[in-house]
């Protein structure tokens, strides 16, 4: 929990690489997140004290809402969900109910735990899947069991099942040959060179199917595990597959992984990081409001919002991996409410949330910034991928404050959808060199504000046309 130490000027440098403007959300995010390693930091009777400040993100789509919780989790390396608050339903109709997400979030936190942990024994797994390799690649003739009886066998394995052992099927044993140790010997020293790693191999392994098989989801909300249950008493389907020794050996590292750590204490310790540092985003709390559908015939909106408002004051879920606490999980709520207000949502679940937050439209000068400054920007990407096919392509600054002004003249006299308009004028604007690319061999192309005006200023000006291609 390393990165959770960040300070917010830190976080907020951080989320500037990927998240234009909004400078009043990421500072108000950063603080909050501020504020949870500070509580990490007191006694514990202190700590049970205090709670974290969840907050509301108000503001259009494409503005920046999603991105800025997303990005976030991935730099405090912290348990994070997101779910729409639109796809629950209240209790006693078919549907996800709300404490779903918790269980969610535990899962993300059990796959990050797990990661850690194989971190810690990655070293001792990697040997044990090297000699395993070689056994592969130079297999020795299976010894001749004359004490093989099916009947000893199976009577064996319930012997094991008593005694709470998980049964295991009677091992073959290798006749190994100075002929084959000798191999043997010779393919460890070029494995540990790496010269084998293109080289073919056929291994057997865990069907993926069975696993998700025996995951039932509507038992899973109850808290049940079928995964352990059944696997007691149903033996593992292994299948064969033909791979490279490079990804072989990643899947003998994750089977030898899995020997090396315990699953009790990954489970326990996944639990305490999803309860302490886990973040759920609730995007579209909006759409469960009075104001967004007093007409229709949903589900519900209000009982919604009672189903979660206890999951967000504090409340114990069960899980399969076991029971989490959430009184101290932040959560992040989002919504346009372009046809509600805040003050729309019950009055117990407006105060859950004391942190607000309103992001602003995106200017045309912010739409020139997330086209050229952020480490994924659209235009970076563009070019990266007609680079592909051998084309440099070059955008003016011209070309590129034209777009922008294109995209906001967009959202502005059609419907406003925030950044996501320049991802439809940039792929109208480079359809035919996405098209003849492939065909151009090699090339270099410059995009200037003419080339701009020539390919989409006519759909842009013309309205009718534009609502329905840009």
């Amino acid at each position: 929990m390393d990165a959770i130490n960040k300070t917010p000027k830190e976080i907020v440098g951080l989320l500037d690489q990927y998240v234009i403007g909004q400078d009043e959300a990421k500072k108000a995010i950063a603080i909050a997140l501020r504020n949870r390693y500070r509580r990490m930091q007191l006694d514990a009777a202190m700590q049970e004290e205090i709670s974290p400040k969840n907050m509301l993100m108000i503001g259009p789509t494409g503005v920046g809402k999603t991105e800025i919780a997303r990005r976030l989790a991935k730099i405090v390396h912290a348990p994070f969900t997101k779910v729409e608050a639109s796809k629950f339903t209240e209790v006693g109709y078919v549907g996800r109910d709300v404490e779903s997400m918790v269980r969610d979030l535990v899962e993300v936190s059990v796959a990050m735990e797990k990661q850690d942990q194989f971190k810690n024994v990655r070293a001792d797994a990697t040997q044990a899947a090297n000699k395993r390799l070689v056994k592969l690649l130079a297999p020795a003739k299976k010894k001749e069991n004359k004490n093989n009886n099916d009947f000893s066998n199976m009577m064996n394995m319930f012997s094991q099942m008593q005694n709470g052992q998980m049964p295991t099927a009677p091992s073959e044993q290798e006749e190994v040959t100075d002929e084959i140790r000798n191999e043997r010997l010779s393919l460890t020293e070029q494995l540990n060179k790496g010269l084998l790693e293109n080289h073919m191999v056929e291994l057997e392994m865990d069907d993926p199917q069975q696993a998700s098989a025996t995951d039932n989801n509507m038992l899973g909300q109850m808290g049940i595990d079928l995964n352990d249950t059944l696997g007691s008493i149903m033996p593992k389907k292994r299948i064969k597959r033909t791979v490279t020794v490079a990804e072989a050996r990643e899947i003998l590292v994750s089977e030898e992984s899995e020997k090396l750590v315990n699953n009790a204490d990954i489970n326990h310790d996944a639990i305490k990081r999803a309860e302490n540092t886990g973040i759920i985003f609730l995007d579209e709390i909006d759409k469960i409001t009075k104001g967004s559908g007093q007409n229709s015939g949903d589900v519900s909106r209000e009982g919604v919002q009672r189903d979660i408002l206890p999951i967000v004051e504090g409340t114990q879920v069960k899980t399969k991996y076991g029971t989490i606490d959430t009184d101290h999980i932040l959560f992040i709520a989002a919504g346009a409410f372009a046809e509600s207000k805040p003050s729309d949502l019950i009055a117990e679940l407006q105060g859950r949330f004391p942190i607000r937050v309103e992001l602003n439209d995106l200017s045309k000068k912010d739409f020139v910034r997330i086209l050229t400054e952020p480490n994924n920007a659209l235009i970076k990407q563009y070019i990266a991928l007609i680079g592909t096919d051998n084309v440099k392509v070059t955008f003016t600054m011209e070309a590129i404050e034209r777009i922008a002004e294109l995209a906001f003249e967009l959202n502005h006299e059609n419907q406003n959808i925030g950044a996501r308009r320049l991802q439809t004028v940039l792929e109208k604007l480079l359809e035919d060199l996405l098209y003849e690319g492939p065909d151009m061999g090699t090339g270099d192309v410059t995009i200037t504000e003419s080339y701009v005006n020539d390919k989409i200023g006519d759909i842009v000006q013309n309205k009718d046309l534009s609502r329905y291609i840009l």
